[in-house]
């Protein structure tokens, strides 16, 4: 029997950041509540690989003060998630920790999945939004590789661009980066 199902009463950020580690399973804090999902399939991890050397590469070409993370805990007012990608403050990585606090966190990255549609495209976005993360883009699959870049205004995320499958699309926050998703995912 796992840790997670030996356990009693309401989940707190203590308990969830106690796990063990687990590659095939993703611990996230939704209120009291934790969330397990299984970890991404093939093309997911590829896409979130492509994605990550990407923002990396553009935001060491302008100097950017950030650290580009895959599948990291970040603390939010309301819980713990793991977005698939993260942009943080470089100074917030510069311990070696399980988590980074939300306030640290420039923009998060989404890659839906078939079995957390409504996870991925409604309740993050507003915990994302609620933690005053100031970006947040979701790439989306079907029926073909789209990137929706959003901005954090008045409290919640505006739609600020579409980069879609075979149109290369200059996006300048948080840093200028241009992006093609047609090979995001393909093998």
């Amino acid at each position: 029997m796992s840790v997670a199902t030996d356990h009693t009463g309401p989940w707190t950020l203590a308990d969830v950041l106690a796990l063990p580690e687990d590659r095939t399973t993703r611990y996230e804090l939704l209120g009291e509540s934790l969330v397990m999902s299984p970890a991404p399939g093939i093309r997911h991890q590829r896409a979130s690989f492509r994605l990550h050397v990407i923002l990396d590469a553009a935001a060491r070409a302008f100097s950017t003060p950030v650290e580009v993370l895959e599948a990291i805990n970040v603390v939010l007012p309301s819980g713990l998630v793991v977005p698939d990608l993260v942009v943080t403050d470089a100074g917030a990585t510069a311990e070696d920790t399980v988590s980074v606090d939300a306030d640290a966190v420039q923009l998060v990255v989404g890659l839906v999945s078939s079995g957390k549609k409504t996870m991925d495209r409604k309740l993050k976005p507003l915990l994302y939004a609620e933690a005053a993360i100031p970006h947040f883009w979701r790439l989306e699959f079907e029926p073909a590789p789209r990137l929706i870049v959003s901005e954090l205004r008045d409290g919640r995320y505006v739609e600020t661009a579409t980069a879609l499958t075979g149109i290369t699309t200059q996006i300048r926050a948080p840093f200028p980066v241009d992006i093609d998703p047609a090979g995001l995912a393909r093998q």
